[in-house]
């Protein structure tokens, strides 16, 4: 029988996520995947493998999981609190699952969407080219208590180290650039949307993220004249009661509400970061900006190999310390170094 990682008990929204599909935006289909794209980066090189790897998405909390083999595991994204065995476990930071072991993962400390990786990944069958789920569009589903995953392969990982992450998890600023639609917003709203602290609205999800504030609603000149378009994630969409949506993974294909701007791609995971209540701000940046911002963040992601560091931790709370090779190049107290 293959390996399989047991969800023994879920929490409310676990699901498989990936880098997502690409290419079905012309049969209405967005891309998908995970909310927070940076921290299967962060699990990749945390653990020595590919970003491609589908990874746990825990959203507000994560469950209760065993593994029927060994294997390492990665935590990123949402801080949240996890045991193993009881014994506590360091977010951001790769461990051995030894079989049999259980390993609890709580509510969110900070952000919303927390990632639970495993050597090589789970092997699920793909659809379409992804093992995401977009949950939107009814492909996969919420994984449930008594689920089991596969686990792709017996590869060894790499434990026991950790990564300092990039600071998202308690909002803002945002920087958006223009959009198809900005030009129908005064030059006096728009201004008067780049001074407004919004709050993250608890009406969120992996569609899209209200903002909400106090004062006049953001409306468009001739919003009810303007015609469906193609979106991009990242749109900021103004709804008919003038509040500012925030367009995630698993948005629609295309939309008639005006755009006052678009969120730049570094800093979506920003957004589905924040917990509700959480200040944003947008701030307008020219698109010569964003490119040289989105070229250094994709070096930045290139580089995340090179920051993960080794994971010192006190003997007395490592519950796999057996795993750890720790007498390889051991040398005699009475030899003489200077022997050949």
């Amino acid at each position: 029988m293959s390996a399989v990682l047991k969800i023994l008990s879920a929490g409310p929204a676990l699901s498989l996520q990936d880098m997502g599909r690409e290419g079905y935006l012309v049969s209405g289909l967005t891309r998908g995947g995970a909310a927070d794209r940076l921290a299967l980066h962060e699990g990749a090189a945390l653990v020595g493998q590919t970003a491609e790897c589908a990874a746990l998405e825990m959203v507000g909390m994560g469950g209760t999981f065993e593994a029927t083999t060994d294997t390492v595991i990665a935590l990123t994204g949402a801080r949240m609190a996890a045991t193993l065995d009881g014994a506590p476990l360091i977010w951001n930071a790769s461990h051995v699952l030894p079989a049999g072991a259980k390993l609890v993962i709580g509510g969110a400390q900070a952000g919303t969407y927390g990632y639970l990786h495993v050597a090589d990944g789970f092997a699920t069958e793909p659809q379409m080219g992804a093992r995401a789920s977009h949950l939107n569009a009814g492909i996969g589903r919420l994984l449930q208590s008594g689920d089991s995953l596969p686990l792709a392969s017996n590869a060894p990982g790499r434990p026991g180290y950790f990564l300092t992450p990039e600071n998202r998890l308690q909002g803002g600023a945002l920087r958006v650039v223009r959009s198809f639609q900005t030009c129908h917003f005064s030059t006096e709203t728009r201004k008067r949307f780049s001074e407004t602290e919004f709050r993250r609205d608890p009406r969120g999800n992996r569609q899209g993220v209200r903002m909400e504030a106090t004062g006049e609603g953001f409306y468009a000149e001739g919003g009810l004249s303007i015609v469906s378009e193609v979106i991009t994630t990242g749109d900021i969409q103004v709804a008919g009661d003038g509040a500012p949506y925030v367009l995630m993974c698993e948005s629609q294909t295309t939309g008639g509400y005006p755009r006052i701007g678009t969120v730049i791609p570094s800093d979506l995971p920003k957004v589905a970061q924040a917990a509700a209540g959480a200040p944003l701000r947008f701030t307008f940046i020219s698109h010569e900006e964003a490119i040289d911002i989105e070229t250094r963040a994709r070096a930045e992601i290139k580089a995340l190999g090179s920051r993960v560091q080794p994971l010192i931790r006190d003997p007395h709370d490592i519950a796999d310390l057996l795993s750890y090779q720790l007498v390889g190049g051991a040398i005699s107290a009475n030899a003489d170094p200077f022997e050949t």
